[in-house]
């Protein structure tokens, strides 16, 4: 039988993933590309997650776009960051995947487009693939600092153009997008209808201080702007990705807005994707979840410090600036390609990172770390990397 082109053919593992998978049989490994907050040493209170067996989770009351409590607990931890947002403008979700899946169903019609940023997370390509949605890149650009190259925004706009996605801060480059970025933006995709979706599940982690504050919003944009929506979800902001509830705020025009959410609900109604356990648990969790924030902040800025002041004794390398979120950036020279490079780290240093191209970067040769790992398995496997690239043979085969 013929199986959907919106699934490739070829689901056989990559070069990096075999070579994973022999070394791991002979030994543990170092992992730089860990993004799993609970596999990455953290403490967890033991009774964290008993609000899901309150008995209020037995009773099963549909709510297409989210239990209200669970809604406004949301809307109260916008307030945390200083976003006013009415909970009624509030949609819940069982994950951001989820989030982006109901809104290329709100926005797009099969074969129509999506902008999505480059370099950023691989994961774009599939999910705009599985909504029969295609993928059309914009670029950031680098000089000492990422910036959105609002040239290519506007070059790859067209008439089938649904939706500009961002990451904010982005996926792996760590760059907030700044006011007059967004105001840009907010700019163009009025002037073509399209809408503004703002991928903001790491805002809360910084790497340099008061980074985040100069970060935009975009539900707070002007009220003739485009419709724009703020993605969230507790699997980065409370580091449990298991739970599974992300969310959606919308912004823009008043009339818009509620023609996008009677929408949404249809589409929300449809699949009923979110549990009733952790809608009624949302407000308890996303109360709870300060102090792993606070691990998971600490720990990431401590190791991206390592990784810069550990980068500038060599200057045949150097570390691309971040602002926030989970990885660091480093470029490395190119003695080889960056294929050769992360296998041969695996197969003869014991360390697994991802190579650039994974990201779209358009150029090699870059890195890509996770900043999760325990301070000392990063510094351990920062070290093997820098011993491997600077070897004096110069070869990474």
């Amino acid at each position: 039988m013929t199986f959907s082109a919106r699934v490739p053919d070829d689901l056989g593992f990559n070069r990096l993933a075999r070579a994973v998978q022999r070394a791991r049989t002979a030994g543990p490994l170092l992992d730089l590309t860990e993004s799993n907050p609970t596999r990455a040493g953290f403490e967890y209170p033991s009774d964290l997650l008993a609000p899901l067996a309150h008995p209020r989770g037995l009773m099963y009351q549909p709510s297409p776009l989210g239990l209200p409590e669970a809604r406004r607990a949301v809307a109260a931890d916008y307030a945390r960051r200083g976003v006013a947002i009415d909970q009624e403008r509030i949609v819940l979700s069982a994950s951001t995947s989820d989030a982006y899946s109901m809104i290329f169903k709100l926005l797009a019609d099969a074969g129509d487009e999506v902008l999505v940023p480059r370099p950023s997370y691989p994961l774009f390509d599939h999910l705009t693939r599985l909504d029969g949605v295609t993928a059309v890149p914009y670029d950031l650009e680098y000089h000492d600092a990422w910036t959105i190259d609002t040239a290519s925004v506007e070059h790859a706009v067209t008439s089938r153009t649904k939706a500009l996605l961002m990451v904010n801060p982005n996926n792996p480059t760590g760059s907030f997008v700044k006011p007059d970025e967004s105001r840009c933006l907010q700019t163009i995709c009025a002037a073509h209808d399209v809408a503004m979706i703002s991928d903001e599940v790491f805002i809360d982690y910084e790497l340099l201080p008061g980074a985040r504050a100069s970060a935009a919003s975009v539900i707070t944009g002007a009220p003739d702007g485009p419709l724009t929506i703020s993605l969230g979800g507790l699997s980065k902001s409370a580091g449990l990705p298991q739970l599974k509830l992300g969310w959606m705020a919308l912004g823009g025009p008043e009339a818009l807005v509620h023609s996008a959410l009677g929408r949404l609900e249809l589409v929300c109604d449809t699949y009923l994707s979110v549990s009733t356990p952790v809608q009624a648990a949302a407000a308890e969790l996303i109360e709870r979840a300060a102090p792993i924030r606070e691990q998971i902040q600490r720990r990431t800025a401590a190791n991206h410090r390592r990784l810069v002041e550990r980068v500038a004794d060599f200057p045949a390398c150097r570390v691309l600036r971040a602002e926030g979120g989970w990885s660091g950036v480093l470029q490395v020279p190119s003695f080889s390609s960056e294929e050769d490079l992360v296998v041969a780290l695996v197969e003869r240093d014991g360390v697994i990172v991802h190579p650039g191209y994974f990201f779209d970067f358009p150029r090699e040769s870059y890195l890509i770390v996770s900043l999760l790992p325990p301070e000392a398995v990063f510094a351990d496997g920062v070290d093997r990397i820098l011993r491997r690239v600077l070897s004096p043979s110069g070869s990474h085969a």
